[in-house]
């Protein structure tokens, strides 16, 4: 690190930004230590300060294999987000399915779908993407993302859920994965108030028979199996008050083995369900 960066970063823990996130604003900001640049820097440290999310300030943020683009326009792709792309590339690779078809519903920056695509292309497999969402903000992150990494094989589509996805996809789905917004309106307060920079539509849902934040949850669930492949199955994110409402869900939509399992903070997480 030159003198001007550890001049830089010493200001800005100093000002009361974490340490690491400190390292990454004089990393991305004060490249070399270039002294001109500090004007930048300052403009960025002064944006955290007054509590806007580092990854949006940055614009861009790792998921798993990927740098992808980040702002407003969408949520901010979180660990908890990479391990459902874990588990269902444990899931396509249980299928052996040779060429599979995924559908990302509520895709946001592109994170679940671009990185399946991309880490099964590094593993020989060639996908295709039908990237899903209501927000055009959304859909247009995630073009670029997709456009970032050179993937190609994905089709974008303006759609809240399945209302407006090809008919002709029915049936033909080997995977389809969501990240639904499921946290209740009430609940949100009490969140980290880094939340409410981030686009509230992709955060918070509808109570659904009894269960907090559950309507989105539910619809996304119910429909799957109308789209999903024989062998197909669903992946989905959720909150971890709701382990058995997903269970139930699935159970009532039909589906022939319904799991839940945890994070890696030990907390129910992501469904996984299988048509056969």
């Amino acid at each position: 690190m030159t003198d001007v960066s550890a001049e830089a970063l010493h200001e800005l823990t100093a000002a009361g930004i974490a340490r690491h996130e400190a390292r990454w604003l004089v990393d991305e900001f004060l490249p070399g230590g270039d002294p001109d640049a500090k004007v930048l820097l300052q403009a960025a440290a002064d944006r955290r300060l007054r509590g806007e999310p580092l990854q949006y300030i940055l614009g861009h943020w790792p998921f798993r294999t990927l740098d992808l683009e980040v702002d407003e326009r969408v949520l901010i792709p979180r660990p908890e987000t990479e391990e459902l792309v874990g588990f269902a590339l444990s899931e396509l690779a249980r299928a052996r399915v040779t060429a599979p078809l995924i559908m990302d519903l509520g895709c946001g920056s592109g994170a679940i779908g671009l990185a399946l695509l991309s880490e099964l292309a590094d593993r020989g497999v060639v996908a295709t993407l039908v990237a899903v969402d209501e927000s055009l903000d959304a859909l247009a992150v995630a073009r670029s993302n997709a456009l970032k990494h050179r993937l190609r094989a994905v089709s974008f589509v303006h759609s809240s859920w399945y209302d407006n996805v090809d008919v002709s996809l029915r049936g033909r789905v080997d995977l389809l994965v969501a990240n639904p917004p499921y946290v209740g309106r009430n609940a949100l307060a009490q969140l980290d108030p880094v939340l409410a920079h981030e686009p509230l539509g992709a955060l918070v849902s509808s109570d659904h028979e009894g269960v907090e934040g559950f309507a989105d949850l539910a619809q996304v669930i119910g429909g799957a199996r109308e789209w999903l492949a024989p062998t197909g199955v669903l992946l989905c994110e959720h909150g971890d008050t709701q382990r058995e409402a997903v269970l139930r869900a699935a159970t009532r939509a039909g589906f022939v083995h319904a799991d839940d399992y945890d994070d890696m903070a030990g907390k129910p997480r992501v469904l996984i369900a299988r048509q056969s």
